[in-house]
């Protein structure tokens, strides 16, 4: 099964962007959010990512 990027339903703080990158790439989500804090046009990105990246499917 191939791995998809798609939000995180179990760690996410505000829509689950750096969570569900995280867990695309095997890091850790605190990196993530890090990065996120770091670079300079991270909110354009962030929204970008926020309405392009699909939910993950509820889990029961």
């Amino acid at each position: 099964m191939q791995n998809k990027l798609r939000k995180s339903s179990t760690d996410k703080l505000i829509t689950g962007i750096c969570g569900g990158i995280a867990e695309y790439f095997g890091v850790s989500s605190l990196g993530v959010r890090l990065l996120f804090i770091i670079l300079p046009a991270s909110l354009l990105i962030y929204l970008i990512l926020a309405f392009t990246i699909p939910d993950s499917p509820p889990s029961l």
